[in-house]
């Protein structure tokens, strides 16, 4: 049963990130990124993955949707195509994706046990987590404890673009013309 509604879900994503990515409109395009981001929480629930699925739930479908709303209240709401063919970013494209495969050649393979990252601190963190940090479960451990500081160093990264963005949207909205609202 599980393996169908992976399945189903993964079919899903597939529509709507293929969806948004067709579409013209950038509110309904921003709408169905906010479908996929909780398409992806409820496949991070199945897969026993609830932290990550909170994660995806609050900052892809509720933070990023609102905040791309807003820039696109700021902006306007249609895409403006462009006539001409625009080979420089298509070239970055492959180039970059290039890069990211030849980089995952030198990786072990999926699931082998005799990789690094199983051999030595995968261990160490499963046997000593309950001792040395009292958590309830060994991932809240590691992203609590052990790595409270690279925790806290993302959270402080993600605050500080978040205030970046605000930041970029109130000097763009200052410099537009204010326009008169009827009420």
């Amino acid at each position: 049963m599980d393996l169908y509604i992976n399945v189903l879900l993964l079919i899903l994503v597939f529509i709507t990130g293929c969806f948004a990515v067709w579409l013209r409109d950038l509110v309904a395009s921003t709408i169905i990124l906010g479908v996929y981001s909780l398409l992806m929480a409820t496949l991070w629930v199945v897969l026993d993955a609830v932290d990550v699925a909170f994660t995806e739930a609050a900052v892809g479908a509720g933070v990023t949707t609102s905040l791309l709303l807003f820039a696109i209240w700021l902006t306007g709401k249609s895409e403006h195509k462009s006539h001409r063919k625009q080979w420089v970013p298509f070239i970055a494209v492959i180039f970059t994706g290039g890069l990211l495969i030849y980089g995952t050649v030198g990786m072990p393979n999926f699931g082998d046990p005799t990789a690094p990252a199983h051999t030595h601190v995968s261990p160490y963190y499963i046997e000593n987590s309950k001792i040395h940090t009292q958590a309830p479960n060994a991932v809240t451990a590691v992203l609590a404890s052990y790595r409270g500081f690279d925790t806290l160093g993302e959270v402080t990264v993600i605050f500080t673009s978040g205030i970046g963005v605000l930041a970029l949207l109130t000097v763009f909205r200052s410099r537009r013309k204010p326009r008169k609202r009827h009420l």
